[in-house]
């Protein structure tokens, strides 16, 4: 990509960082989980705009009631980053076929688990 290309997708990012900081998710003016409009089911991500909101105005309980892989993933993707620069330059991390199924079988776990077991319960 070239380098105004990586300007336009930083600013892009900033500018949808700024709105859900600024617009709550739950009041709507976001778009709606696909996933769940066509199953009625929650997708692993579901709940993902409304946790980032809660975690910029510092509401760990709220946001973790929201999406709690998006939670716990944030501090586990900064670990894993760290890792690959410090101890795995040669090949990072993210590039691991074990790393990378590891995600999967966890987003996929954590969906089923949230509809069996959390879904019918809270309403979430």
């Amino acid at each position: 990509m070239r380098r105004w290309g990586w300007w336009l997708a930083g600013a892009g990012i900033l500018f949808s960082l700024v709105r859900l900081y600024m617009i709550d998710p739950e009041k709507g003016g976001f778009l709606s989980c696909p996933f769940r409009l066509f199953t009625g089911l929650l997708c692993p991500g579901c709940g993902s705009q409304r946790a980032l909101h809660d975690l910029m105005h510092l509401r760990t309980g709220e946001a973790f009631d929201h999406n709690a892989l998006l939670v716990i993933s944030i501090p586990l993707l900064v670990l894993q980053w760290a890792c690959s620069h410090l101890f795995f330059k040669e090949k990072p991390l993210s590039a691991r076929n074990w790393v990378v199924f590891s995600w999967a079988v966890l987003a996929v776990g954590w969906g089923l688990f949230r509809n069996v077991y959390v879904s019918p319960h809270t309403g979430h």
